[in-house]
């Protein structure tokens, strides 16, 4: 695959796009997000779209498959006990994931780029080293095993799709062996695009036409008529359709705690952790831009992303708060959504640095942090209304189990079914919705709609 100009590759002796790429795996190791990473290795580069996409492609798949990739290395290496040099690492990561998992990589240019990389970042021994080790691959694949499939089933699924042991352990207790293999593969793939159709300025059929007409390639929403899906790299139309305010990029699955909500027009609906505003707009335009929207965030940067998308989709009912909403003092509302921070386990092939930087301590923390936001949010809501609570995350501990602590301690809330609003499929026995990437192309989720009792005190 080409990336930058054959002049500057002849140049400098090393492909910059790959160099970046090494660039971005190193601030992604020492704790910077993969997105931010991307965005910092291309300042005061001219890189084309194309080499954007390119270093996009190797930065996320090498981190997302690192586990996988420094298992593969070990077994050419002299010395397989023995820690790598940091920089070294990464280059053979990189390497190894275009031998792996790249299509339009021949294996040479694979081999001859990261010897390339090493010689400038290390040096020629260093050089050498890489393609030693790289062509021994090449020559002897068969000589990487992996742990039996029956007698160690945790081990085998983590090294070979590359996840920590505890997520691992976690999914193959809750869903067994072939189920757990399936979400990890289909969490690997690139993921999906999803635009929200804006019903104050387009409808689904309006925007399919405008696609159609372009030769661009979707399906529908599988739940709501009002998403798109798209496999294509990129944001296809982005100024005819984003730009315009026509759409919004959203999962399918963000959608499915609003339609559980269900909201009127007229309402007066407060989304507590809103930014950067998918859920409050979607909230806005199911109200037909009647009533009122209070979107409370701690984040004034991350707020100001709500108030633009709001403007671009021509939403007037938002109105923005800045403040942690543990400390938010207003209502009471006729409904309240919350989405809490969460370990984000449903959105793995969306965040390629999810599954290394999030602990199973941080899911402990985070359960205590979900327990007293859903608390609070509880003494928002009228008698008679409705409080949703969501996460994009599959792990029972942040999801039933912060709900039936709560209604355990609270008894002026009852569920209420979410089989009246959604698809049976979507809902469990208890009346909650819950999504996995395994089953559908959706982000995994999890919400539950509680509606406080009309006689509460």
């Amino acid at each position: 695959m080409d990336t930058a100009s054959d002049k500057t590759k002849l140049a400098r002796g090393y492909d910059p796009v790959r160099a970046a790429a090494v660039e971005a795996i190193a601030l992604i190791e020492s704790g910077q997000q993969a997105d931010v990473a991307i965005r910092q290795v291309q300042q005061g580069k001219e890189f084309k779209s194309i080499d954007v996409r390119f270093l996009t492609q190797l930065v996320n798949g090498t981190v997302k498959m690192r586990r996988r990739l420094d298992h593969e290395i070990k077994f050419f290496l002299a010395r397989p006990s023995v820690s790598l040099n940091p920089v070294l690492a990464h280059i053979l990561q990189l390497g190894f994931y275009q031998l792996l998992f790249t299509d339009r990589v021949p294996a040479a240019a694979a081999v001859s780029e990261s010897v390339n990389l090493a010689r400038k970042f290390a040096d020629a021994s260093q050089a050498k080293l890489v393609n030693a080790v790289m062509r021994a691959r090449l020559r002897d694949p068969q000589k990487v095993v992996f742990a039996d499939k029956d007698e160690d089933p945790v081990k085998y699924l983590a090294d070979f799709y590359s996840y920590p042991d505890y997520f691992v352990k976690y999914c193959f207790d809750e869903f067994g062996f072939e189920k757990t293999e399936r979400l990890l593969a289909n969490s690997n793939r690139p993921p999906t695009i999803t635009y929200r159709v804006n019903y104050l300025k387009a409808k689904p059929e309006d925007v399919a036409s405008l696609l159609q007409q372009n030769g661009i390639e979707f399906k529908p929403g599988t739940y709501m008529p009002e998403f798109l899906q798209f496999h294509s790299a990129g944001l296809p139309m982005e100024r005819e359709l984003i730009e315009t305010g026509m759409v919004l990029v959203q999962d399918e699955s963000s959608g499915l705690p609003v339609r559980l909500l269900n909201p009127k027009p007229g309402s007066n609906v407060v989304d507590l952790t809103a930014a950067p505003g998918g859920k409050a707009t979607h909230l806005a335009i199911r109200m037909r831009n009647k009533g009122r929207v209070t979107a409370v965030d701690k984040s004034h940067h991350r707020l100001e992303m709500v108030v633009e998308n709001a403007r671009r989709l021509g939403i007037k009912i938002i109105a923005p708060v800045v403040c942690d909403m543990t400390e938010f003092k207003g209502g009471p509302f006729d409904r309240v959504l919350l989405d809490p921070p969460c370990s984000g386990w449903g959105t793995a092939r969306k965040h390629a640095d999810l599954r290394w930087s999030k602990s199973e301590q941080d899911i402990v923390n985070l359960a205590k942090i979900q327990a007293k936001m859903i608390d609070r949010a509880s003494r928002l809501v009228k008698p008679g209304g409705v409080l949703v609570y969501s996460t994009c995350t599959i792990i029972r501990n942040e999801n039933d189990q912060i709900v039936e602590n709560f209604l355990l301690r609270n008894d002026q809330f009852e569920i209420d079914s979410a089989s009246q609003f959604l698809p049976p499929e979507l809902v469990n026995e208890r009346g909650f919705v819950k999504t996995y990437p395994m089953f559908d192309d959706l982000d995994g989720s999890f919400c539950v709609r509680l509606k406080r009792k009309p006689t509460a005190r």
